[in-house]
């Protein structure tokens, strides 16, 4: 490890902190997991598990110091329901967890694998037992997607990574009513050229609501002769109109290093979904998939992030 660089996150001793060793059931792969804290400060996970089918769907991890312990739930959280979401054909996929205290009731926005590739779905629950689904919110392709927390000017708001003929950057779109949404602009373009964020990035975990605005951890994907590298950026939105980058870092900020991370169903990967904050609402816990084949955790500092995007945004 080169520690010239500053390390905003350390990784946790534990890590991988979920396998499929830990699993009650039989699969093959369990990664990318949304986060949230429920109100008794229990950490759930809504973990992506591949069978080996090949097909993905979500499952429920709870623990009570979000590190061990873990309860999963004996059957799939959320499975696939292509008899009444055909879009939901070939799993289910990425999910990202927000609460609205509007509607008191979490989100779950997940990518569906539909025959004509990654869409955006939606989903309402109040206790991660029953689900309102609403079914593909975008259409392919589309992924890495999330919710704000609350309405922006009067809408919800939407963030999500199309892929289109302008190619694979971070977009904002919103709606009224949850199911229809326009208005889109671009928040983020993938740069071009030999940056590690070249061509190809995408939201990882909800943006952070801070005093200086919207603060987005963001993946970006380098293709090079082995194959494509995940690694982690960050930069900040404007607060009231979150389609207005403040800054954002040239460097990437977090990458694969461990075998964990180097080695796997998909090689040299960190991809978080999901994080909790502590109670001293700076500490960040960041939790990510491994190489698309184990969960582990990262933590970090909102400031200690903030005050690098001021240095090198």
């Amino acid at each position: 490890m080169n520690h010239q660089y500053c390390e905003l996150f350390s990784r946790h001793k534990l890590n991988p902190i979920l396998t499929v060793a830990d699993w009650p059931y039989p699969v093959h792969s369990v990664f990318n997991p949304a986060a949230t804290l429920l109100a008794d400060g229990t950490t759930l996970l809504l973990c992506r598990v591949e069978d080996r089918c090949g097909q993905s769907h979500l499952c429920a991890a709870r623990s009570a110091n979000g590190i061990n312990d873990w309860e999963v739930d004996t059957q799939p959280t959320l499975k696939p329901d292509p008899e009444h979401f055909p879009e939901e054909y070939w799993g289910i996929e990425d999910p990202r967890i927000t609460f609205i205290g509007e509607l008191n009731k979490y989100a779950v926005v997940y990518t569906a694998y539909t025959h004509d590739g990654p869409g955006v779905s939606l989903a309402l629950t109040e206790d991660f037992r029953n689900f309102e689904r609403y079914g593909l919110i975008m259409q392919p392709e589309d992924k890495d997607a999330v919710l704000l927390p609350y309405r922006i000017d009067g809408n919800w708001a939407l963030i999500h990574r199309p892929v289109s003929s302008i190619g694979a950057h971070i977009w904002i779109s919103y709606s009224s009513n949850l199911r229809h949404w326009g208005n889109h602009k671009l928040m983020l373009k993938a740069r071009k050229g030999g940056w590690w964020d070249a061509n190809k990035i995408g939201l990882s975990p909800p943006p952070i609501e801070t005093a200086k605005g919207w603060l987005v951890i963001y993946h970006g994907v380098r293709q090079n002769a082995a194959g494509a590298i995940y690694r982690l950026g960050l930069s900040l939105f404007d607060l009231h109109a979150p389609e207005i980058c403040l800054k954002r870092g040239d460097e990437w900020v977090f990458g694969p290093e461990e075998p964990y991370e180097l080695q796997g169903d998909v090689d040299k990967v960190v991809f978080p979904c999901g994080y909790t904050i502590a109670p001293d609402g700076d500490t960040i816990h960041l939790y990510y998939g491994a190489a698309d084949t184990s969960i582990a955790l990262a933590t970090g500092s909102i400031n200690a992030m903030l005050e690098w995007l001021e240095r090198h945004g």
